[in-house]
């Protein structure tokens, strides 16, 4: 996790359930006109974002900015490639899990930070069906053991 994260602004709330999150990292987002404003106005949807490698940059794609209803001048498209600001070093390392140990960058929260727009990438593996269903049950059953402990304490 991100250290001295900030307010969050959106999250990706299926990414924990379709994948493995093994690592994450923090980078920053390349913005033009009024992008920011739209996304301090929460008009953000990041759950079908993804992080593709382009000579050797990271952009994120999918990430859908809703145009500020005030902006006048330069009308963007909102699901433009956006590029990610990372550490030469750090692209090199995600490149290559890509490419040779089949792993996907996912985005998992978008938020300001220090009054920059902030976002969280994780490398992750895809689940399988039954690994979602044994992921159901786990979490079940330790829904039950906690109302039943919590029960058997209220009892007495």
């Amino acid at each position: 996790m991100a250290k001295g994260m900030g307010k969050i602004i959106a999250q990706n709330r299926k990414a924990h359930h379709d994948y493995f999150i093994e690592e994450t990292y923090e980078a920053g987002i390349v913005l033009m006109g009024s992008e920011i404003k739209s996304i301090r106005m929460h008009r953000v949807n990041i759950n079908d974002a993804y992080i593709d490698f382009d000579r050797g940059e990271a952009y994120i794609n999918g990430m859908h900015i809703s145009p500020y209803k005030f902006e006048t001048k330069i009308k963007l498209d909102p699901i433009r490639k956006r590029k990610l600001l990372l550490h030469k070093k750090e692209i090199n390392r995600l490149m290559g899990l890509v490419q040779r140990q089949g792993y996907t960058i996912i985005p998992l929260k978008i938020y300001i930070k220090d009054g920059f727009a902030k976002l969280e990438i994780a490398v992750a593996k895809g689940k399988k069906q039954f690994d979602k269903r044994e992921a159901i049950k786990r979490r079940d059953a330790d829904r039950e053991m906690r109302r039943a402990i919590k029960d058997r304490y209220l009892d007495r």
